[in-house]
């Protein structure tokens, strides 16, 4: 009697450690659906169709700069299709896909807007989850225009690398006074509350935001802890 109980308490245990290696498994699948669905949803089709639109043209006065723009649009795509499914990815190149997003819109925009980029620190040997910055960029181009007193408009980005921590500190002009609801939604209807959502996922305590606006100024500043391997 006592082996039977013995057995039937080691089955018991034996059969909640398999539901609890169940419930966990699922929780994984269930956040890496999350990641995919968000990489996903990086593709944003508005802005695919303002740089065609824009290489039509360009094609048509057989500007020099036609061949640029098909280069950096390649070089966008393949790191997008087939360097973000691994969950970090070379810090270096995820800002050269920013570098290259920033150069398609100066040749989209034209003199319409300042657009600037400074990188300052080590970018050796650090790695960092993918696309974890283009929405907010996105968003300022979105939002972005002419600023105070018919000013001209503006979006700049300042990203420094301390140690192992990034500072991403982007601010732009806004065109018009919009309510919070609409500013802290993203091109492509993400919002940031899912953005949000995938840093809670993938930077778990390992990040800080902090995002202010007036009638004139967006700014986002978000700070997170980088990795020093492909994990």
């Amino acid at each position: 009697i006592l082996f039977l109980k013995f057995a039937f308490s080691l089955s018991k245990t034996y059969s909640n450690e398999i539901k609890a290696n169940r419930k966990i498994e699922k929780l994984n699948y269930d956040n890496l659906l999350i990641e995919n669905k968000f990489l996903r949803s990086q593709l944003n089709p508005h802005f695919l169709f303002n740089i065609l639109n824009s290489l039509y043209a360009l094609t048509l006065k057989k500007s020099d700069m036609a061949p640029t723009m098909v280069i950096k649009v390649s070089e966008m795509m393949r790191y997008m299709l087939y360097e973000c499914n691994e969950k970090r990815v070379p810090l270096d190149k995820e800002i050269n896909y920013l570098r290259n997003y920033l150069d398609l819109e100066r040749l989209r925009i034209g003199n319409k807007m300042d657009i600037e980029l400074e990188v300052h620190g080590d970018l050796e040997n650090k790695f960092i989850a993918p696309l974890i910055f283009i929405n907010f960029v996105e968003n300022a181009f979105k939002h972005g225009g002419i600023g105070a007193k018919n000013e001209k408009g503006y979006v700049r980005l300042d990203i420094t690398v301390e140690n192992q921590v990034i500072h991403f500190v982007l601010e732009n002009s806004k065109r018009m006074k919009i309510s919070n609801s609409q500013s802290m939604k993203p091109v492509g209807g993400i919002g940031l509350k899912n953005v949000q959502e995938r840093l809670n996922l993938v930077y778990t305590n390992n990040y800080a935001i902090n995002i202010r606006e007036d009638d004139y100024i967006y700014s986002v500043d978000l700070s997170l802890l980088l990795d020093n391997q492909n994990i």
